[in-house]
């Protein structure tokens, strides 16, 4: 290894080097300013580490890990119940309990390093990998042994950095694909959205737009996400435990702190009937691209107003409005997403297993830990 890079370790970000922003201009998800919103209100389960790489005591890099203990979960989903499910909930409990991730495992994306395009990036990954190194023996000797490491989520593009020495044999898989929404330069407002719809996605944007009648969206600032903190906690808690799987639960007090620390980055919808709140959705500004975050709804009313094909339309409309040239709609809900207008991206990463056994059969188990999701891509427009 080129002996001229090094890297530190940091516990929380009070402790980052002054020039870390630098580093993150370009993804907003590695700034000092959500990465205290980490600091302050991960999930439960999840300690954060982040990483600076140094090429002559120089900052060249920065990355952010997470340890996940799913035996600190309540549930890993509650919807599907069957063998399948049991037998992967199973694994992942005996064989698969301490996750290392570098990357962000609440988000989709690449949004694990950005290192400076001047340097060498195998030579800097080869030092991420240390670093991971260290961090595995650091959590062993507190008795909470690495069972899975992951490097977490990136495009064919991105993937083929690792393609070196350091990275052979490590198991390279494909998760669920971020659904990823381009905006043209041409549209200006939802009605040029919804002229460039087909017929019968035409006819189900006018019919979900005709079933919200009676319900008012509303932005909420930070004094009304706190007075609303219990509801907004009971709503999304319904969304994620009614998931097909999930390695964490977020904190009551998450949105309360991220948008006391990001502001106007991070906008609040709130969805209400006559004063109640019935739904939520969260977006944050990321420069040019609009990434949707986690959203909340009472599901008796969601399904008599189409509550959540409704918020996907007030996202597009949003982003359309406000100039944005793309929207991260993320995972799940592939087909419905896929009906308004999101693409599919495959992604990939790299995982391996600290017992050697394991290890080699890894892809099988990998089969359990991650379904494959059946699924019919849309094709809404002209």
């Amino acid at each position: 290894m080129n002996t001229s890079f090094s890297f530190k370790i940091y516990s929380n970000t009070d402790k980052l080097p002054e020039k870390w922003n630098e580093l993150a201009i370009n993804n907003i998800f590695l700034s000092r300013e959500y990465l205290k919103v980490l600091d302050l209100s991960a999930p439960q389960n999840m300690i954060c580490h982040y990483i600076g790489i140094f090429q002559n005591q120089e900052l060249v890099g920065i990355s952010l890990s997470q340890f996940l203990d799913l035996n600190k979960l309540e549930s890993f989903g509650e919807r599907d119940k069957c063998i399948k499910t049991s037998v992967r909930n199973f694994l992942f409990k005996k064989f698969s309990s301490h996750v290392l991730v570098i990357g962000n495992n609440m988000l989709t994306g690449q949004n694990a390093f950005s290192f400076l395009d001047t340097i060498d990036s195998a030579q800097a990954l080869k030092t991420l990998k240390l670093a991971c190194e260290t961090l595995k023996k650091d959590y062993n000797s507190k008795g909470k042994k690495v069972h899975i490491t992951t490097y977490k989520d990136f495009l064919e593009t991105e993937i083929k950095k690792f393609s070196i020495p350091d990275f052979n044999g490590i198991f390279k898989f494909s998760t669920q694909p971020n659904m990823h929404f381009d905006i043209p330069e041409n549209w200006k407002t939802e009605q040029d959205y919804s002229n460039a719809l087909i017929k019968k996605y035409r006819d189900q944007y006018k019919r979900a737009r005709k079933k919200a009648d009676g319900i008012l969206k509303r932005k909420m600032h930070l004094e009304d996400i706190i007075a609303y903190e219990d509801t907004i906690y009971e709503l999304y808690h319904h969304v994620a435990k009614n998931a097909p799987f999930n390695t964490f639960f977020l904190a009551k007090n998450h949105f309360r702190i991220f948008k006391e620390l990001l502001k106007d980055k991070f906008l609040f919808y709130g969805y209400f009937i006559d004063e109640k709140l019935i739904g939520f959705n969260t977006l944050i500004k990321n420069g040019k691209t609009m990434d949707t975050y986690f959203l909340g709804y009472d599901d008796t009313i969601q399904r008599e107003k189409m509550l959540y094909l409704n918020m996907l339309y007030d996202m597009i409309e949003y982003s359309i409005n406000k100039g944005f040239e793309e929207i991260i709609f993320a995972r799940t809900a592939l087909e419905i997403k896929s009906s308004i207008g999101a693409k599919p991206q495959k992604m990939y990463g790299l995982m391996e297993h600290s017992n050697p056994l394991i290890n080699k059969n890894i892809a099988k188990l990998f089969e359990y830990l991650e379904p494959e999701v059946d699924w019919k891509e849309r094709n809404p427009f002209k």
